[in-house]
């Protein structure tokens, strides 16, 4: 199984402007550039690729505790997932330094304990935290 996107870079680094289109059309020329990417907080212009990781993240860490947590017997309500990438200059380049997953979740019947020794599992083995490992990833669970 692969999976496609394809970026198109128009100009230079600072004023430059590219988009991102994925097969599955989710992202159709969608637009980002150095201001969408370091300048913009509020994220309203475009988008970036750290927002992008930070999705994908979220998306297979919270899959991949559904079917942890289903596994073990618990069908869970809710995984609600907040994912957030820090990236920060270092010396003359910028770099990933950390994700931050926070979990809110409504899982009936379970205990706080296997609740969160599902959520590390999930955490440590889902493919896209595999992928990232060159950052140290945070998990703060709550159970509802």
């Amino acid at each position: 199984m692969k999976r496609k996107a394809t970026a198109i870079w128009q100009g230079n680094g600072l004023e430059g402007k590219g988009t991102l289109t994925s097969t599955s059309g989710v992202l159709r020329e969608t637009p980002y550039s150095f201001v969408t990417r370091f300048q913009n907080e509020d994220g309203r212009t475009g988008t970036n690729p750290e927002e992008l990781i930070a999705a994908a993240h979220g998306g297979c860490f919270a899959m991949a505790l559904s079917f942890a947590l289903t596994g073990a017997g618990f069908v869970p309500d809710e995984l609600k997932v907040d994912a957030t990438v820090t990236i920060e200059k270092v010396i003359d380049h910028f770099e990933i330094t950390g994700i931050h997953l926070e979990l809110t979740a409504k899982v009936p019947g379970i205990t706080e304990e296997k609740f969160l020794e599902l959520a590390g599992t999930a955490k440590a083995g889902c493919p896209v935290s595999r992928a990232l490992q060159a950052v140290e990833i945070t998990l703060a669970a709550k159970l509802v």
